[in-house]
């Protein structure tokens, strides 16, 4: 974790979507590849495959669309043995995503406090974001595709603190996977690893010097 700033300086919180306000991503992608025989196989390709990985990283920036996402996508799982059609293939790989209700809790607990959370995310398929109001949930909200910019590019965290009003030395990013930790922290930004809601409870309690439950303001 990045500690340039002070702890005590730490005033804002930076929040990913997928697998911190959402359950687990990668579950969900072994749960989809579980329909195709392999529940490794999606995860893979999208880690390991240099195909697969600039079809995500295309499709993330804003730069293809969904469907040609999927359809690139399904032609690499096709390749690689599974049985699968292009439409809807997004929206199948995110069925077994849920909204975390105690991360909402968290973020909400945050604002009520009066601590700034902007949602910086990579978008990925049509509908990820359904059944959510982004901007009741966030301060701000930075979605890669709509700035042509993903995570873990330090501009898309720079841009979220410039929209927040705050200097990236006084931001939190909280986030399931640390190579975007490692993004922000180019730029100051201190990282939450996040596995639970209450493991990162924890770690924001510590970063910004609040008891447990209690944020700052609070009486």
């Amino acid at each position: 974790m990045n500690l340039a700033a002070p702890i005590s300086e730490r005033t804002a919180v930076l929040v990913d979507f997928g697998g911190v306000i959402t359950t687990s991503v990668f579950a969900a992608f072994e749960e989809f590849g579980a329909t195709l025989g392999d529940p490794g196989l999606p995860l893979r390709l999208l880690g390991g495959d240099p195909i697969s990985r600039g079809l995500l990283a295309e499709h993330e920036s804003g730069r293809i669309d969904a469907e040609e996402f999927e359809q690139g996508f399904a032609e690499r799982l096709r390749a690689h043995g599974a049985a699968v059609t292009a439409e809807g293939l997004a929206a199948r790989m995110q069925a077994g995503m849920r909204r975390d209700d105690r991360t909402v809790a968290l973020v909400d607990d945050l604002r009520a406090a009066g601590v700034p959370v902007a949602l910086v995310s990579n978008a990925f398929g049509r509908d990820c974001y359904a059944g959510f109001d982004l901007a009741a949930l966030a301060d701000e909200v930075v979605i890669s595709a709509e700035i042509g910019i993903r995570k873990p590019s330090r501009r898309i965290y720079a841009l979220a603190c410039e929209r927040l009003g705050v200097a990236p030395e006084q931001a939190v990013m909280v986030d399931d996977l640390q190579q975007n930790l490692d993004g922000a922290a180019r730029i100051g930004i201190a990282g939450v690893l996040h596995t639970d809601a209450d493991t990162t409870r924890l770690e924001l309690a510590e970063r910004f010097g609040f008891v447990t439950g209690r944020v700052p303001g609070q009486v």
